[in-house]
């Protein structure tokens, strides 16, 4: 009769499941992966898949037994790696979505917004316009597979240990705030700048010819300008975002 000692299963166990509750942590909060359009069935048995493909790059992992308290601070670390990889990945979209929302602002736009369900609050449609482009930069220059990787490596620069807080402490997540926030303004200031010379110009219309009606002709002189703007600006979107996407990974990779 073939046997098998306790130490022998949490030997097979550990290698599989620390990386599963981290990659399916990642899946539940990174964009794409998230949506509500891919199911949760789907997206466990792709965690399993992912989880068991990267078994051959992974580092050795401590064992934990189960049953230890050590246990539940391993597995709390794990989900915290994972949803702070999700995390920084949004930030990139948001940070999209902000340079929308001000641009729409300029543009005057930002009264055509509606209600986004997978965001569960309103939103600008021009913020939803740099959303889908930030979705669609995400799936063509391979930021799914730049996601993978941050996870998988980030098992070198955060090994398995109970100590989740010292994981938490050594990402300074809170540093990427200032820069997104900025990226956001650079990502937005050509059409500013452009809004800003329409804006000038019509108030140098206004007063070299009082008789017009600057109200009557502003608002479509405006959005006429904001498109032309947007259609110049849309092949600029891809080095900002490869920039945002790799500065975010590096938290995990330690490059």
């Amino acid at each position: 009769m073939v046997t098998f000692t306790e130490a022998q299963i949490m030997a097979w166990i550990t290698p599989l499941l620390w990386p599963f509750l981290r990659v399916l942590a990642v899946f539940t909060v990174a964009p794409i992966f998230s949506s509500r359009a891919f199911p949760v069935r789907a997206r466990i048995l792709l965690a399993l898949l992912v989880t068991l493909a990267a078994q051959a790059t992974l580092p050795p992992m401590a064992v934990v037994d189960l049953n230890s308290p050590a246990a539940l601070g391993v597995a709390v670390q794990q989900v915290a790696i994972g949803l702070a990889i999700g995390f920084v990945v949004r930030l990139v979209f948001a940070a999209f979505e902000l340079a929308g929302e001000v641009v729409g602002f300029q543009m005057g736009l930002n009264f055509a917004a509606f209600f986004d369900p997978t965001l569960n609050n309103q939103s600008s449609a021009v913020a939803r316009f740099f959303a889908y482009m930030a979705s669609l930069l995400f799936v063509v220059l391979n930021g799914h597979l730049m996601v993978l990787m941050a996870v998988t490596r980030s098992f070198e620069s955060f090994p398995v240990a109970p100590d989740f807080l010292g994981a938490v402490r050594q990402m300074q997540l809170h540093t990427l705030g200032a820069e997104l926030f900025a990226s956001a303004l650079w990502i937005a200031l050509p059409m500013l700048a452009l809004l800003l010379f329409t804006n000038l110009a019509l108030g140098i219309i206004s007063r070299v010819a009082p008789q017009m009606n600057v109200y009557a002709v502003g608002f479509p002189i405006t959005l006429a300008a904001g498109l032309v703007g947007l259609a110049a600006t849309l092949p600029m979107l891809e080095q900002p975002f490869t920039a945002l996407l790799e500065r975010s990974i590096e938290i995990f990779t330690g490059r």
